[in-house]
């Protein structure tokens, strides 16, 4: 089955990305498949109606380098930005350095890859742009307060653009996953730590790892799903919660409001 579409993907070596890349790919699109290391992961580039591009979101000349070859190969139609990482632990162990690359990486790296794609998309019309937030960006966990910055960061951002760009006929939608079962706790996490914050750290790392959480994670396939359903439903619809924890989670702030939410979290995570 072919499709006339086409869609670039960043963050698209594992988990999400390349899910999503598959299911698109699957329904007939044309992919452009961003990854840093595109030579480690030659099999998705295999896959029929997959190119894969060398693509760093903090690089402004690759941002352009792989914005332009796309072009060059046939337009883009959908813009998924999904590159990020979580910088984890307390604030006090996180250098200045290591929170400038978090916000680099997940929200100006989003910001530089959609501006240089910006004219290209008013030009074609239709088009759509789908950002991963996370349930992350709408409920706060402990010790994770950089990451959550950026992923709250990131809905603003949206909400903003999708007035911005409704003149040109350009639809702005985020998706926001709650725990995806892959290795986002291993090769997409980066842990800080601080003396003085070590229990405390060993208590939530245990809740988030434990195996009834794990449990209620969805498969990267599953949120590849909601995805693609964003990208093709036609909905006049900003926000999409991907995976029943993160329903669950945004069920329950809205009915208990915001600080009866934050003080039932408080005493899940911390007793009394």
């Amino acid at each position: 089955m072919t499709n006339s579409k086409s869609i670039f993907i960043t963050g698209a070596s594992s988990g999400l990305g390349r899910a999503a890349a598959l299911t698109f790919a699957k329904h007939g699109w044309t992919v452009y498949a961003t990854m840093r290391r595109p030579e480690a992961h030659a099999d998705l580039g295999e896959v029929e109606g997959v190119t894969l591009l060398p693509l760093d979101v903090t690089s402004p000349a690759q941002v352009e380098a792989a914005v332009a070859r796309a072009i060059e190969l046939g337009g883009v139609d959908v813009l998924f930005n999904n590159a990020g990482y979580s910088l984890a632990g307390p604030l006090e162990g996180a250098s200045d350095a290591a929170i400038a690359q978090q916000f680099e990486t997940n929200v100006f790296g989003v910001m530089r890859v959609t501006r240089a794609l910006l004219p290209h998309l008013r030009e074609r019309g239709g088009a759509t742009i789908i950002t991963t937030t996370s349930i992350g960006g709408h409920v706060a966990m402990p010790l994770n307060s950089a990451y959550h910055a950026t992923k709250w960061a990131l809905e603003g951002w949206s909400e903003s653009l999708a007035f911005e760009l409704r003149p040109f006929g350009i639809e702005v939608k985020t998706v926001a996953p709650g725990g995806i079962a892959t290795d986002f706790f291993g090769r997409s996490m980066n842990l800080v730590r601080h003396p003085a914050y070590e229990d405390q750290l060993k208590t939530i790392l245990a809740a988030f790892t434990s195996p009834e959480r794990a449990a209620r994670r969805s498969t990267a396939e599953a949120i590849a799903e909601v995805v693609y359903e964003a990208a093709t439903d036609g909905e006049d619809k900003l926000r999409y919660f991907a995976g029943e924890d993160a329903k669950a989670y945004i069920a329950q702030r809205r009915e208990l409001g915001d600080q009866g939410f934050h003080m039932a979290l408080a005493k899940a995570m911390y007793g009394g």
